[in-house]
């Protein structure tokens, strides 16, 4: 894996750096194991928007994979690294001794011919999926569970990866990429190793067309706007909105204020990511 830069032959190229793509062995899906994938442009049930700057881009097949890892006791071999369109991880497919065949998000170190297995005997070793009691504290993991039996939720992005840091009881505790100190069950499982194509932060796509590609519309500031568009607009030359606090389109403050869900507890988070 590593950037290539371009020669500035164009102004599209001049300031792009991309992945080489080196790591992918296949470039068409396995066609049973991909959906359809249905766009829906940033709007809601109620067709309303509520992500702003979506829509468009190309057409993507939705990669089924598998995160719960649940072929348990039966080696698997990795026949290919390919290319996601919906993550920026690379995933891995894998064939399994039973000839069932499945895609796993693909770690550091994964390559063609490498074995991987789940469950209570399968090796400590990259790919594998394991009880967080099994696994060694100290090590690196991704994809773990929030609950026993759910599917992994968390530590799943391109470069990303949690480390144990001791084992207390019933759980354990996991140092999260944010820094963030929670505990999880000792139940719930996870993938050895740190996820792959971790230079993925790197990357300058160098054009807006190539944004675009990707289903994201340009972004207009509000300050460049009317008044009767945007809260921040008007005025003569550029200004600062009279001193306005930053707020969104419909006036709602935009920086500031906490985003975090009441609802949620924090009982089971021992140091927060935030450090006062």
């Amino acid at each position: 894996m590593g950037l290539k830069r371009y020669k500035p032959t164009t102004s599209g190229l001049r300031y792009s750096v991309l992945l080489s793509n080196e790591d992918i062995t296949k470039q068409r899906p396995d066609k049973s194991l991909t959906v359809t994938k249905k766009r829906r442009g940033g709007r809601n049930a109620d067709g309303k928007v509520s992500v702003r700057h979506r829509g468009g881009g190309h057409k993507r097949r939705l990669r089924l994979v598998d995160i719960w890892r649940d072929k348990v006791d039966i080696e698997g071999r990795v026949t290919a690294i390919e290319y996601d369109p919906n993550r920026s991880a690379r995933i891995a497919l894998v064939c399994y001794a039973d000839g069932e065949k499945r895609y796993i998000i693909a770690p550091k170190g994964l390559a063609v011919g490498d074995h991987v297995s789940s469950g209570d005997n399968a090796e400590i070793s990259e790919g594998c999926a394991l009880r967080l009691r099994d696994i060694p504290t100290g090590a690196l993991i991704h994809n773990i569970e929030m609950r026993p039996g759910s599917g992994g939720k968390v530590a799943r992005a391109a470069g990303i990866f949690a480390q144990i840091l001791a084992k207390e009881g019933k759980y354990c505790h996991v140092r999260l990429p944010s820094g963030e100190v929670h505990l999880f069950h000792q139940e719930c499982r996870a993938t050895i190793g740190q996820v792959g194509n971790e230079e993925h932060g790197v990357t300058s796509y160098g054009k807006a067309g190539r944004k675009r590609w990707l289903g994201i519309k340009p972004t207009v500031r509000g300050t460049a706007m009317n008044p009767c568009d945007h809260p921040h607009g008007g005025g003569e030359g550029k200004n600062k909105s009279a001193g306005r606090h930053p707020v969104s389109p419909w006036g709602v403050p935009a920086k500031g204020g906490k985003t975090r869900d009441p609802h949620k507890s924090n009982k089971w988070i021992v140091m927060k990511r935030k450090k006062k």
